[in-house]
């Protein structure tokens, strides 16, 4: 199976570190190729409106993907960037890294830890887990109190606030299962197989989960129903 994975633009070394991320989930059943777009969600206080202008880059990279012959398609980050357009755009599957954490999370346990960046994007990181219909699911949220473009750079930092937001999750809250919200610390950071050892419990990120469902679903020969997802050639 080929799996198209979308990427936005960012700085070179922080690019490096995403690709390697990436990477490390083929095999050789699934060859994974990216597809750039030039455009980011590499900024500081993203929010709705930089989330939602995002959309149309996304959408014609899914467009491309499928006619570079590709089986399905993967954007980077659990924000689902174009994902529901990118659905009626294209006959390929296009799955979204949040929507395929969360299922997957649940086929493992029934509650789930969620650990984002900064408290700030709490709301609208819930708003799309209840989109899915996963609200329900979950046992709590912490974060690492750092927006993504810090992350790297405080590397250590960054790993200690994951771990001790996760055991506070499932000593505290109940969580049976940790889902990181957002893949610029897990697995970009360290990887979420590395985290599940150190927390005894499983760790689903947000790359590893959509990479493999999406080979899953072409190598089943499945798609999104056009009852929910008609078909469209719009543009902008």
């Amino acid at each position: 199976m080929r799996i198209a994975f979308v990427i936005g633009s960012y700085p070179p070394a922080e690019l490096e570190m995403r690709k390697r991320a990436v990477m490390a989930c083929a095999s050789p059943e699934v060859e994974i190729g990216f597809i750039q777009v030039a455009a980011t969600s590499f900024i500081y206080g993203i929010g709705p409106a930089e989330i939602q202008m995002l959309a149309p880059y996304y959408i014609e990279a899914y467009r491309r993907a499928e006619q570079e012959g590709y089986d399905a398609a993967v954007p980077l980050g659990m924000l689902e960037l174009g994902v529901d357009g990118g659905r009626s755009a294209v006959d390929i599957p296009v799955v979204g890294p949040c929507e395929a954490a969360l299922h997957l999370a649940a086929l493992l346990g029934d509650r789930f830890g969620c650990i984002g960046y900064e408290a700030r994007m709490r709301p609208f990181m819930r708003a799309i887990v209840a989109r899915h219909g996963m609200a329900e699911r979950i046992a709590g949220w912490k974060d690492v109190g750092l927006d993504n473009p810090d992350l790297a750079g405080k590397r250590d930092q960054v790993i200690a606030s994951f771990l001790n937001a996760a055991r506070s999750l499932i000593d505290e809250n109940g969580a049976e299962v940790i889902i990181p919200m957002g893949v610029s610390h897990c697995p970009t950071l360290f990887t979420a197989q590395w985290a599940a050892e150190q927390l005894q419990v499983p760790v689903v990120d947000g790359i590893g989960a959509p990479i493999r469902l999406a080979a899953t679903l072409a190598s089943l020969k499945l798609t999104h129903s056009r009852i929910r997802w008609p078909k469209s050639t719009s543009r902008p």
